[in-house]
């Protein structure tokens, strides 16, 4: 059993991760971006993390959302 409903699906630099997220909302997956850098430049700490940031989703929808992130990595490789 997971502790978590979510699931990593992606990460990568912000520019990349609005791509990857905007095409899972197009399908109807609500993403979830993780930014760490941010979090610790809001809690007054300094970042190391510049831009990086992850994309997770609902188990529920991890074998839909993992389709869509292969594609969109396969265009981006392309």
């Amino acid at each position: 059993m997971s502790d978590t409903e979510y699931t990593k699906v992606y990460g990568g630099n912000f520019i990349l991760v609005t791509r990857v997220a905007s095409e899972l909302e197009a399908i109807g997956i609500v993403p979830i971006i993780k930014d760490e850098g941010e979090s610790q430049r809001l809690g007054g700490q300094g970042s190391i993390s510049n831009g990086y940031q992850d994309v997770y989703v609902n188990n529920e929808e991890l074998a839909k959302a993992l389709e869509v992130v292969n594609r969109v990595k396969a265009e981006m490789e392309a």
